[in-house]
């Protein structure tokens, strides 16, 4: 009897480990999220504090990018080599160091540096957290729906970020205290995460992954295709957050009000689209979600375009909806193309190529429109994005080059008992 109830009290260990898993993995994307993504509120008061240029007081951004890019294409291997486990942790350890020492900096080249290892850190536990949920995710179908929740915390981490340093400042605080902030949530996770009981490593010791599994990807067709989607997405995802203020700036409508909260109303219904998501792809084909999504995106640029400031205050935020489903998407998808064995690999892989456009994209945005003296360009650069990416998503429906493989990972990695 006593060994009925042990065997039991192990097997409700074992079910509710996935789900204390899954929290600790969103609670990891609503963190970071809340640093990397306002750091467009930050920026302005750098500025002012240090007397920058734009281009320098933008490398808070490209800091923390480069980092993330670096780390993810060269350490992502970690997560298949090391474990799971041992890869969020030194990833989160590295973050919330980089956060804490804020506390005793005072220069821009300091906090630069900072923002730099921080985004290693982001790139090395966020490669390990995407390989976790390939490991706690029964299906390919259900890998898209889980990382579609785990991008939806994500969006409420950016929601919260630039909330919260907006009263900071309204309060008299430092804008300093959001990173304060979120190494003290860092350190709660870094201990759930040492607590927490992971699966067991699939890779057998001789069979796990090196420095270069990242690179030898390159030339795999499936890598390649979902690389050059996120890149576009990404790309037109930085026409809104990016862009889109500057823009919208000039105008002077009876919708004035909307368009100084244009931003905010798109990180908000990408947000909540991306619960919606998890919906859709219970019951809808991840293709047929792709097609429909990027074509009403592309669709609302355009509309943008052509309407003007007057139509793009209500076009360019209604885009966050039908983005939110997107990333995620495309990303699990990438991934569970993979053996589980290289998820970690795969997701450094595709996380590098979405940072390189999350730097590249903006940067030509602006140059264009600098060039020809009209922010309008940089929105037109994004409707350009937008529709490359909806053709190739509408060409995946029709062609479907990856059902034979994905239907191939589902029998191998997720049958029952693998």
């Amino acid at each position: 009897m006593g060994g009925d109830r042990i065997d039991a009290a192990g097997r409700q260990a074992e079910r509710g480990a996935p789900v204390l898993l899954k929290a600790l993995v969103f609670l990891m994307f609503a963190m970071f999220a809340m640093t990397t993504d306002s750091v467009g509120t930050v920026i302005p008061q750098v500025i002012r504090e240090f007397g920058l240029g734009l281009t320098a007081g933008g490398a808070f951004h490209y800091a923390t990018m480069s980092g993330i890019g670096i780390s993810a294409i060269a350490l992502g291997f970690l997560a298949d080599r090391i474990g799971r486990k041992s890869t969020i942790l030194i990833g989160l350890t590295m973050f919330g160091a980089g956060s804490a020492l804020f506390a005793v900096g005072d220069q821009f080249l300091f906090f630069t540096f900072l923002l730099f290892v921080s985004g290693l850190g982001i790139g090395i536990f966020k490669a390990g957290a995407l390989a976790l949920i390939g490991d706690l995710t029964r299906s390919t179908r259900e890998h898209a729906a889980t990382m579609n929740l785990v991008e939806g915390f994500f969006g409420v981490g950016a929601i919260v970020g630039p909330a919260l340093v907006a009263w900071l400042l309204q309060a008299g605080a430092s804008w300093k205290w959001v990173y304060l902030i979120a190494a003290a949530l860092c350190a709660l996770l870094v201990l759930g995460t040492f607590a927490a009981r992971f699966p067991r490593p699939i890779a057998a010791p001789a069979e796990r992954a090196d420095a270069g599994e990242a690179l030898r990807l390159i030339g795999d067709p499936a890598a390649m295709f979902f690389a050059l989607t996120l890149m576009l997405y990404v790309a037109a995802e930085a026409a809104i957050y990016v862009w889109a203020p500057t823009y919208l700036a000039g105008y002077r409508g009876e919708w004035a009000w909307l368009a100084l909260y244009a931003v905010s109303i798109f990180f908000v219904l990408r947000a909540a689209g991306r619960f919606v998501g998890v919906w859709l792809l219970a019951r809808f084909d991840w293709s047929t979600v792709l097609a429909i999504c990027s074509g009403a995106m592309a669709l609302l640029f355009w509309v943008a375009v052509a309407g003007g400031r007057g139509a793009a205050i209500f076009a360019l935020p209604a885009t966050g909806l039908f983005m939110s489903v997107l990333y995620p998407t495309i990303n699990s998808t990438g991934i569970s193309c993979f053996d589980k064995r290289r998820h970690g690999a795969v997701a450094g892989l595709l996380l590098f190529f979405t940072c390189l456009s999350a730097v590249l994209a903006p940067l030509a945005m602006a140059a264009l429109a600098e060039a020809l003296g009209d922010t309008r360009w940089s929105i037109v650069v994004g409707a350009l994005f937008a529709t490359g990416l909806a053709g190739l998503t509408v060409w995946n429906l029709i062609a479907a080059p990856f059902t034979a493989r994905l239907a191939a990972r589902n029998a191998a990695d997720y049958a029952p008992g693998s």
